[in-house]
């Protein structure tokens, strides 16, 4: 049973136990937060557990809010809220942007794989970046990392309808394939061996953004074929994802004939 988004005529909410347990062991990549009723136990802490697996967030909430999200409906206690963003999928995307090798080469894309981002305020900055610097894709994990929620189409300013974005199970194969089809790989990495003012900028990349506070998995940091670091001047040890990202962006583009 489920509650109808207006703007792309897919579902809100699932709701009913076993509707949710189909949808989380079926497919998590638009799952954005569990509504349980307070005081729940038995079945619907099972569905918590699940949840949790899958790096999905919980919220208890007293039944009347459940009720007032999807009015006439037999939630049975418990509510799926789904992301109202169309994902894209990963090959389609990638083959969108350069279907070959040659043309990767030729058009020299700009792809961004962040590397689980936990705020969605700060996906939202990252997407309306993105757009602003001319990236022609996003990549973000389905688990363990924000999802595109309400909070991040605002931040985005509405940008996020204007670029392509793919929610993946596993980052480490999306490198790969980005090699594949030609792209290099840089990492934004504080301690990077390569400052982004002497990086070539010129190329296809892909570029990896770390998370707000461990920064790039140890396998995505090895995966990266330059580790750039932003040079400094203040007494500032990092920067917001966000603005690293932002920073990085426009470096690329503005590194790289027009």
């Amino acid at each position: 049973m489920s509650s109808p988004d207006s703007d792309n005529q897919v579902p809100r909410f699932i709701a009913g136990r076993n509707p949710v347990r189909e949808q989380l062991e079926k497919d998590v990549s638009r799952a954005e937060k569990l509504y349980l009723q307070k005081g729940a136990t038995g079945k619907l802490m099972g569905l918590h557990k699940l949840a949790r697996e899958h790096g999905i967030p919980t919220q208890f909430v007293p039944g009347g809010k459940l009720n007032s999200l999807v009015p006439g409906v037999n939630h049975q206690g418990v509510l799926l809220a789904l992301s109202s963003l169309e994902y894209a999928d990963v090959d389609e995307m990638l083959s969108a942007i350069a279907p070959t090798m040659e043309d990767v080469i030729a058009k020299k894309p700009i792809v961004v794989v962040l590397d689980h981002i936990q705020d969605p305020y700060n996906l939202g900055a990252i997407i309306r970046s993105c757009v602003a610097a001319g990236a022609e894709g996003v990549i973000i994990p389905d688990r363990g990392a924000a999802p595109v929620t309400a909070a991040t189409i605002k931040t985005s300013a509405g940008t996020v309808s204007e670029i392509p974005i793919a929610r993946v199970g596993n980052l480490s194969q999306v490198i790969g394939q980005l090699k594949e089809r030609g792209y290099w790989i840089v990492g934004a990495e504080g301690t990077g061996k390569t400052s982004m003012l002497e990086m070539d900028w010129d190329r296809p990349l892909g570029i990896v953004i770390g998370s707000e506070e461990k920064g790039m998995g140890r396998m995505m940091s090895e995966s990266c074929d330059y580790l750039v670091r932003i040079p400094m001047r203040g007494k500032a040890e990092s920067l917001n994802a966000s603005v690293a990202a932002g920073i990085l962006l426009f470096q690329a583009s503005l590194g790289r004939p027009e």
